[in-house]
């Protein structure tokens, strides 16, 4: 074996292993210098929003009173008041079924026709 050959060898290898390290710190430093954002970063910020909104509705239904149908005489009840209400109605179950059934023709009935427009000759 040459003594030339071995350090021609161990010269390359030094220069292969110095080229990855640097390699290596240029990648670090260009990881740490540029800021990308994410892919769907905005489309990230708008689902968060639109369940924070679905959730704030949710809430808002399950415990405010409000109009279901304002043309049928329909409310809405928050829960509590709606189970308590149920528990006491359901005590007599033959009166609470009659009741449930009357409720429910109610809510499908079809609602009234308008009045037609009034003759100009009226």
């Amino acid at each position: 074996m040459n003594l030339e050959t071995t350090n021609r060898g161990s010269g390359a290898a030094i220069g292969f292993i110095v080229a990855i390290i640097l390699f290596a710190a240029l990648a670090v430093v260009v990881k740490l210098a540029v800021n990308v954002p994410a892919i769907d970063a905005d489309a990230s910020a708008l689902r968060s929003k639109a369940l924070a909104e679905m959730r704030f509705a949710e809430d808002k239904s399950l415990n405010a009173a409000g109009w279901a149908d304002q043309s049928r005489g329909i409310v809405r009840l928050p829960i509590e008041t709606a189970m308590h209400q149920a528990a006491q109605a359901w005590l007599n179950p033959a009166t609470a079924r009659a009741d449930l059934i009357a409720r429910q023709e109610k809510a499908s009935a079809e609602l009234p026709k308008a009045p037609a427009k009034p003759s100009a000759f009226e």
